[in-house]
């Protein structure tokens, strides 16, 4: 053996030992990246899933009175339950960036899926401005557009989902043309004036788009069927008040006699947010800021026509994007339902109703905070990047500079 050379035992012994110490770091390594996988699927899962059963499983069914002598199970059997939502606004090709579509389209689809299996209801209002631009949209957009609107809001067979006209549908009245009317009503169905009876309440969807009150065909239709039909329902209702009907309702088809509940987009006149209360009404600087007839609310004539023609019991409206109860002519409620999506307002939410034929009830569901998920968000993207730093000890965490400096105080 030469002078100054190793034992082949040893340089063998040398290798194996690099080896199992590159093998171990290699293990090292591929597990931390194991657990940082796992915390990044854990958050994804939590923040796009889970906390929407979170938030809604806190939502609950109001109790309404029902009638004393009917059984537990009839009496909930005869109750209607009814969500109400409102302002989708699914993004289009012109404005529509494709991560805000992303981003804000998953939020509705999860909200609202994670409703429909926690909630159970029987049908599913949507107060208008489904589209954000329907108004100006061409048939191949506006195709595109519907066929990821039944996507996002797909629903069971025991589950209805009637949808209310809204500006960005069809445009303002000045822009609103029977082509784009009739391309909605082809796909939702709709019609002003419609009545939907379902366990004998009465809803009107209302084209509150159509009440300009300036004589345009449009107008003059939905204004007809509207007055046609608010003849029948009253004439149903004098046969249930006084047992006999006048002259004028002979041979009239006879309709549950239940005080109708409102469906539209724009709410009744009203000056502006500054009576609306609540942690989803205006921001405190447009509270104030007056209401313009026809554009922000109906004109004063249009609001008092359908108080007038209908006498409801209760008016749900949206557009705003914001929350407000007004009181109209001391007895009749409205409800303007806030946006359903985060491109709106940091707090979306939806309207429960338990309804009956004489009676209901009304409880708001908040969806999960837009501000809240972020920080969610941005912790475990803190916490990951000083696990990473830590494992690439490019700075020591405070645990392991507290061991050091308890060893140097021992070692003095």
């Amino acid at each position: 053996m030469k002078e100054g050379a190793l034992p082949l035992g040893n340089n063998f012994s040398m290798r194996s030992d690099l080896g199992t110490m590159k093998i171990l770091h290699l293990k090292k390594r591929g597990c931390f990246l194991l657990k940082l996988l796992c915390l990044v699927v854990l958050m994804l899962i939590f923040c796009e899933f889970l906390v929407y059963y979170v938030v809604i499983l806190q939502c609950h069914w109001p109790e309404v009175k029902i009638e004393a002598l009917r059984s537990s199970r009839q009496s909930s059997a005869s109750v209607l339950k009814a969500m109400f939502l409102s302002d989708t606004h699914l993004l289009g090709e012109i404005k529509g960036h494709w991560l805000d579509k992303l981003r804000r389209e998953w939020q509705m689809e999860r909200a609202f899926q994670t409703a429909l299996s926690l909630l159970e209801p029987d049908i599913v209002f949507i107060l208008g401005d489904v589209f954000d631009e329907g108004k100006w949209s061409s048939s191949q957009a506006w195709a595109d557009d519907v066929r990821r609107f039944q996507k996002m809001f797909r629903h069971p067979v025991r589950t209805e989902l009637m949808v209310v006209v809204g500006n960005h549908d069809i445009g303002f009245h000045y822009e609103m043309t029977p082509y784009k009317l009739k391309r909605f009503a082809k796909v939702f169905n709709f019609t002003s004036g419609k009545l939907i009876i379902r366990k004998g309440v009465n809803f009107v969807m209302v084209n509150s788009v159509a009440l300009d009150g300036d004589g345009c065909t449009i107008c003059s239709r939905a204004e007809a069927k509207l007055m046609k039909l608010s003849h029948k329902l009253n004439c149903s209702q004098q046969v249930r008040e006084q047992n006999h009907s006048n002259k004028r309702c002979n041979g009239m088809e006879q309709l549950p006699a239940s005080e109708p509940i409102l469906l539209q987009h724009y709410p009744l006149y009203r000056r502006s947010d500054a009576e609306c209360i609540g942690e989803d009404s205006a921001l405190p600087e447009e509270k104030n800021i007056p209401f313009k007839e026809k554009y922000d609310v109906l004109s004063r004539e249009a609001s008092q026509k359908l108080l007038w023609w209908f006498h409801p019991r209760l008016i749900l409206s949206g557009h705003t994007h914001s929350a407000c109860e007004v009181l109209h002519n001391g007895k009749i409620p409205e409800i303007s339902v806030p946006s359903f999506s985060w491109r709106n307002r940091n707090n979306p939410s939806f309207i429960m109703g338990s309804i009956t034929p004489t009676d209901f009830s009304l409880y708001k569901c908040f969806l999960p905070l837009e501000s809240r998920v972020v920080t969610i968000y941005c912790i475990a993207g803190a916490l990951l990047g000083v696990l990473i730093l830590a494992h690439l000890q490019l700075f020591n965490p405070p645990f392991y500079f507290a061991q050091h400096l308890i060893r140097k105080h021992k070692a003095v």
